[in-house]
């Protein structure tokens, strides 16, 4: 994995100006290095500028970025990040067309591909990606971001080509996502893997205004598919890419699910998941260095664990494990609906099954408070609380001995896995099903901002917004309708969310983590397969389960659903509650501008109920405490301007 950057601009020749210009890509590419520690390098023309910084995976001796290829004296570049699982078949496809290849990566297979098959070659990409092609031919840069978002690319539109400070008029998020050409005085486009490598080009600025800050309190730590938070930064949307020419600007799809019948029985469902699930955790072992695997005991990364130990065992290897809990948790643990077991036990019986090199860490309450702000500063943007500082503390750990992990995430979402994929009141709410009530949102904040946000109407407009994206088939049941829009609602913005935590946390450590359950070939079968096969008899996630027959005991393959441990100590709830006081004790804390000073009183004088989150499964009250506390960090460290 890497950190990419740079800019466009056909308004003027950065050239001219070299030595200021290649400061800036330098500027961006440091404010990235944690994604690529190991090399960097960057290519300015007259029209484009970009910059790379490497996390050597593949060809570590070959494979600096950015790559360039010149024919007929014309210089193609390109840099990227993420990694290919089918770049052997790509390879091969283009050696028999008379290419010829210097190094073994990915890249200059990306690279040689989009010359020779023109910019829809990313159709025939397999993997997780994000890059940037300037193509001096047509004289444009091409913008590509994987099908399932799990490499992220932001951009922003800057007027005038000089770095100036200005205000773009390109549409919002919520209409900017068709695909007319977009044109106007908006000149120069800047480009990066994060957010802070857009802030870092001179003449951007951090603001946010009413559709951003509904972004942080009415959303988050979701947000809108597209939007960057921050006013005039967007994302580039999965599974499309973005062309900058002198025309203007466009956003093509060249992926999105699309609803048909289900053909296959239940038998062949069966054996063609099955085929699917263990030839992506196969393709994503590719590499150079070692990889490990992260090992809960739930069926997900223990089937991921159990196929990567089997290919090792061949190789006469062991495959290492990662397993993450609290400290104390053995004495705090309380079970809940949400979560009604410990880890510990389920992993120690998968590490005896597997034979595997096992490690077991965990995070104490101080630490996981500390690294609230390094959470922040990993994602430029409030996060999940200590659901993504503990992930963060556990992914530093791992990159100590690995550069490659191989992770379950994105499984409940794809599979059914989740409690609102079958609990009756979140099944027919009409609204969001991970935050039915808004309530717990609103307590801490004042009755004006309340008012000027209208959380409400914002919620419903995403939330109907998002449910007639869905894709639809005329011979669905309404009950099999209503189960396609869950699941889509699910593929678009929670399964988003738990991505964006898994690249930042492992990214800020230096760790590529891998997650073969976003293959889209398996999103793409499993979209259309009926719900009573993905939850045959009721049984959550049964298909899955069914796949996992010959490669688990028992007791892990039929084990119930229990997420991402966290802290049941009460000290840590005390802890926050004091960082939370002297945020009201310092009348320059910028977050003191929304909250509503007794309501905040009160709420830390009395009790939490950790059975009930205010977003997914696991943020309840101390989380809300840890989430307003990075709010105000970050409004403080980016000097968030505020345009309410």
């Amino acid at each position: 994995m890497c950190g990419i950057s740079g800019f466009c601009s056909f308004e003027q020749d950065f050239t001219e100006r070299f030595a200021y210009y290649s400061e800036i890509l330098e500027t961006m590419r440091q404010v990235q290095s944690h994604r690529g520690p190991d090399d960097h390098g960057r290519y300015l023309a007259p029209h484009i500028g970009l910059s790379h910084a490497r996390l050597s995976i593949v060809d570590p001796e070959s494979g600096a970025q950015p790559l360039l290829r010149t024919i007929g004296g014309k210089t193609w570049a390109l840099v990227h990040n993420g990694e290919l699982y089918n770049t052997k078949e790509l390879r091969d496809d283009l050696t028999s067309r008379g290419w010829s290849f210097e190094t073994r990566t990915d890249t200059e297979v990306i690279l040689t591909g989009f010359l020779e098959y023109g910019e829809d070659f990313v159709t025939r990409l397999n993997g997780i990606f994000a890059f940037a092609i300037w193509d001096p031919h047509r004289e444009r840069l091409l913008l590509y971001r994987d099908r399932s978002g799990v490499k992220p690319l932001f951009y922003s539109i800057q007027p005038g080509g000089s770095g100036q400070p200005g205000h773009s008029t390109l549409p919002g998020p919520s209409t900017f996502p068709g695909y007319s050409t977009l044109s106007g005085h908006s000149r120069t486009l800047v480009f990066a893997s994060e957010i802070k490598g857009i802030l870092s080009f001179p003449g951007v600025k951090a603001r946010v205004d009413r559709q951003g800050l509904n972004e942080i309190f009415s959303m988050g730590p979701a947000r809108t598919s597209g939007c960057g938070v921050f006013q005039d930064i967007r994302e580039v949307l999965p599974g499309h890419y973005v062309t900058m020419d002198r025309d203007g600007i466009r956003q093509t799809c060249y992926w999105k699910l699309e609803s048909h019948p289900h053909e296959d029985d239940y038998e062949a469902t069966v054996e063609h998941t099955t085929r699917l699930v263990l030839d992506a955790i196969r393709r994503q072992m590719i590499s150079d260095v070692p990889v490990c695997t992260f090992l809960s005991g739930g069926i997900d990364s223990s089937l991921v664990s159990a196929v990567c130990a089997a290919e090792q065992k061949k190789k006469g290897e062991r495959l290492t494990t990662f397993s993450f809990d609290f400290t104390d948790n053995d004495k705090n643990f309380k079970s809940n609906a949400f979560q009604p077991s410990r880890d510990r036990p389920f992993v120690e019986q998968m590490v005896s099954w597997l034979d595997s090199d096992h490690h077991e860490l965990e995070c104490s309450t101080a630490r996981q408070a500390d690294l609230l702000k390094q959470s922040v500063d990993a994602h430029d943007l409030p996060a999940m609380a200590d659901v993504d500082s503990s992930l963060l503390y556990f992914c530093s750990q791992v990159a100590k001995t690995h550069k490659v992990a191989l992770t379950g995430e994105c499984a409940d979402e794809i599979f059914g896995g989740y409690p609102w994929f079958h609990k009756e009141s979140c099944f027919n709410a009409r609204t969001f099903p991970w935050t039915m009530d808004l309530s717990a949102r609103k307590v801490l904040l004042r009755d004006d901002f309340l008012d000027a946000l209208d959380m409400d109407s914002y919620v419903a407009m995403r939330y109907e917004e998002s449910v007639s994206e869905t894709p639809r088939l005329a011979s669905d049941s309404p009950e099999e309708a209503r189960c396609r829009e869950i699941a889509y609602l699910n593929l678009r913005w929670f399964m988003q969310t738990l991505l964006n935590r898994m690249d930042r946390t492992s990214m800020a450590c230096g760790l590529e983590a891998r997650v073969p359950f976003a293959d889209h070939r398996i999103i793409e079968y499993l979209w259309n397969v009926p719900w009573d096969m993905k939850a045959k008899n009721g049984v959550a996630k049964s298909l899955l389960r069914e796949c996992g027959r010959d490669f688990l005991p028992e007791a892990i393959r039929l084990r119930r659903k229990s997420p991402y441990p966290k802290t049941y100590d009460t000290g840590y709830e005390a802890l926050l509650a004091d960082k939370v006081r002297g945020i009201l004790d310092d009348s320059t804390s910028p977050v003191l501008q929304f909250l509503d000073r007794e309501k905040t009183e009160a709420f830390l004088s009395a009790p939490s109920d950790y059975g009930r989150p205010w977003y997914g499964q696991l943020m309840a009250g101390p989380q809300m405490l840890a989430y307003i506390w990075q709010v105000n960090y970050w409004l403080k460290k980016y000097r968030v301007e505020v345009r309410l």
